[in-house]
């Protein structure tokens, strides 16, 4: 079946960008000095490295395994490449986390809704997916905040209204809530 074929590469492709942002996420906590920024990194490998063993599980449940695509290896090498050299500032290469975490947010998403519309044993296969797409969506508001602040220190040279943090919290508070909503 064509359509299992294309999900088990698609989720291949989604584990193997997890494994990617778990190793930038590592290299970026190295490259900052700010302990916030850094508690927030912390927080975000945790979850990536839990997340990418429930990406791990939906694929044993869905019974078939592919490798990732060439073009999305290639892809990724390029990220690493780009990301471990010096020609992007690291507010450059915080902005391609969230890229990376929008991308992740969406592939989550798109597979959870291929595997509505083939059948009932991968949409439950798919399901925990939707937990890893929510924790994706909170980090995007997390690098948000992140970004505001590495932006305004390379760019300006001043620190930024500390009350960000604040309305980046309200927003992953707000996240949170509706994966508990969506769960219950």
């Amino acid at each position: 079946m064509a359509d299992m074929t294309t999900l088990a590469t698609k989720l291949a492709d989604l584990k193997l960008f997890q494994n990617v942002l778990i190793e930038q996420e590592q290299k970026l906590m190295a490259a900052t000095d700010d302990s916030t920024i850094r508690e927030r990194l912390e927080g975000m490998l945790k979850r990536d490295r839990e997340n990418l063993g429930t990406i791990e599980t939906a694929i044993a449940k869905s019974g078939t395994t592919a490798e990732s695509r060439d073009i999305t290896q290639k892809h990724a090498e390029k990220v690493n490449q780009m990301m471990s050299g010096s020609e992007l500032t690291l507010y450059d290469k915080f902005f391609q986390l969230e890229l990376l975490k929008h991308q992740q947010t969406m592939t989550g998403l798109v597979l959870h809704k291929v595997a509505q519309s083939l059948d009932d044993t991968l949409q439950n296969a798919m399901e925990p997916l939707n937990k890893v797409n929510f924790e994706n969506r909170a980090h995007q508001e997390v690098l948000k905040g992140v970004l505001y602040f590495v932006g305004t220190r390379e760019m300006a040279g001043k620190e930024p209204d500390m009350g960000l943090w604040a309305s980046v919290e309200q927003g992953i508070a707000a996240l949170k809530g509706a994966v508990g909503s969506a769960a219950s």
